[in-house]
């Protein structure tokens, strides 16, 4: 639907053909989606026919769900037309739907990037008063209860960076997303400077089940600087005496949903 919603944006059409669809979608789901068994056209399959049960996309020709072999004879789909007419005569309201979107689906360490891959400008997350988890916003002070928790330290590399005594660049990271449910509970989140928690978020980094800290084969780096993040490969996580360890359930979530690629060898 974003990828829809930009070339709406760009063109003034939502038309998405297939051969189009079979390579950027593809591209996008691979990078911001759940590793997949199926291959990358079959996942970029799974949406571009499925959304029609939802009435809001259409296809120029009825096939089957699913299929491939199908698709590749030239399908073309496309916004609902109601809808389509409704984003196009007011094109605030292509924003408010992407902005809502990205921020229901994906952390706000990873929703801008998410707009710019699919061609939208990212500064639409700092326009509108949306907020689609509102109902589920935490207390003012589970932040600080986490960094406590961890002695206001980064849990991967370390990093205790204060300014007037404040922790600086380090955030309360969730291990499963909140905007897919993760509890706001400390077996579900980890103290991460701003880096580490943009690399977890992206699935650069992850856990194991002995709460080592694993990195993926997709990432690289040049310098020393970049480099240093393959230094926490087979890093064990140290929480704080009385501190819970992050919880199986959540761990096996961000391997299973969140983290690309294969661990480094050891």
């Amino acid at each position: 639907m974003l990828l829809a919603l930009s070339r709406l944006a760009a063109s003034g059409s939502s038309e998405l053909p297939w051969d189009v669809a079979e390579q950027e979608l593809a591209d996008l789901l691979e990078e911001f989606g759940r590793p997949s068994r199926t291959g990358r056209a079959q996942s970029a399959a799974y949406p571009f026919t499925r959304l029609r049960s939802d009435g809001v996309w259409t296809l120029d020709r009825d096939v089957p769900m699913d299929k491939v072999s199908t698709l590749r004879a030239g399908v073309t789909g496309r916004f609902e037309e109601s809808l389509e007419a409704a984003l196009r005569s007011r094109p605030a309201l292509v924003g408010d739907v992407a902005r809502g979107l990205v921020e229901a689906h994906f952390p706000a360490t990873v929703a801008p990037d998410v707009l710019i891959a699919v061609g939208l400008n990212p500064e639409l997350l700092h326009g509108g008063a949306g907020d689609p988890v509102a109902e589920r916003k935490r207390s003012s002070t589970w932040p600080t209860q986490v960094l406590e928790a961890w002695d206001r330290q980064c849990a991967f590399c370390g990093f205790d960076g204060q300014v007037g005594g404040m922790p600086v660049a380090l955030k309360a990271a969730h291990i499963r997303w909140f905007t897919v449910d993760g509890p706001d509970e400390l077996d579900n989140v980890l103290a991460l400077c701003s880096l580490h928690h943009k690399l977890f978020d992206r699935g650069v980094l992850g856990l194991d089940d002995e709460l080592t800290v694993v990195v993926s084969q997709r990432f690289s780096a040049r310098t020393p600087h970049g480099q240093a993040v393959y230094d926490l490969h087979g890093r064990r996580l140290r929480p704080r005496p009385g501190t819970p360890t992050p919880a199986e359930r959540h761990v096996v979530w961000h391997r299973e949903q969140v983290f690309h690629g294969s661990p480094l060898a050891a």
